[in-house]
């Protein structure tokens, strides 16, 4: 979609012109649309790399913006933070609301074949209580898990080669921001898996170790104080002065993307 580039299968019409937030391009773009450029890119070999960007992203990522412009690289919105700052700068909303706890589960509905996944990330026990999931309730090829703390120490400079040799379509990357994003982006060259994702607390809702807001809450977009309710003390300074931060960056950004003055 840079310089004029449309998603893969689809047409102009379809994808809205990404808009720059915070210093970063993210797309907007319905979830059908993103779907198929995912699917697309794992039964064509393209690579790409699908970051949720929600208020911590915007806060937490900002050293990483120069290398989040790559063409691989797909920024979509999440959350009503985004859709709140994106009237303010550009008078307008994103296509739609995107988050990786409905995209994943909706990506591998519309796949026409079971997905390959490696999931890396969480607690000990809970990537593999994930993966059970996908296989068993949403019909999908789990070929391995790592998790992220002594499994992922030990395996060290291997862990690629790891991934590689179990050929992955897709790597669910769940370390939270700005880690998943920055092992994402060190390591997408050397991976061979065509779609790498940065899924935040993803793997913790479908091992059901995180209980989801109901589908009401959702709805209304406020599943955010609904996780602060249940975990105040993580998630406090995120939803107030972080939030603080997330509105001051995105307003003193205003269109600008980094290394790109004047740019839309």
């Amino acid at each position: 979609m840079r310089n004029g580039a449309t998603v893969a299968g689809t047409t102009p019409a379809e994808v809205e012109a990404p808009l720059t937030l915070g210093g970063y391009r993210v797309h907007s773009l319905a979830r059908e649309v993103l779907a198929r450029d995912v699917l697309a890119a794992c039964e064509g070999g393209t690579r790409r790399q699908v970051f949720f960007a929600n208020t911590n992203f915007v806060v937490q990522c900002r050293a990483l913006r120069p290398q989040l412009l790559a063409p691989s690289v797909r920024v979509v919105n999440d959350g009503i933070g985004m859709d709140l700052a994106a009237l303010l700068v550009h008078r307008r909303r994103f296509a739609e609301n995107l988050n990786g706890t409905d995209f994943v589960p909706y990506l591998c509905a519309c796949s026409p074949r079971p997905l390959r996944f490696f999931l890396l990330g969480s607690a000990p026990g809970v990537a593999e209580r994930a993966g059970r999931h996908l296989a068993e309730s949403l019909g999908q090829q789990v070929v391995g898990s790592c998790d992220g703390y002594d499994e992922f120490a030990a395996a060290g400079d291997g862990l690629v080669a790891r991934i590689n040799a179990l050929r992955p379509d897709i790597v669910l990357v769940a370390f939270g921001n700005p880690r998943q994003e920055a092992w994402i982006l060190d390591h997408r060259e050397a991976l061979t898996a065509p779609v790498l994702f940065g899924v935040g607390a993803l793997l913790d809702f479908l091992s059901g170790n995180v209980e989801r807001a109901p589908g009401w809450i959702r709805r209304w977009r406020m599943e955010w104080l609904y996780r602060l309710a249940r975990e105040p003390r993580r998630l406090l300074r995120r939803y107030t002065l972080d939030l603080f931060v997330f509105f001051a960056v995105c307003l003193r950004e205003g269109r600008r993307l980094p290394g790109l003055s004047g740019a839309s």
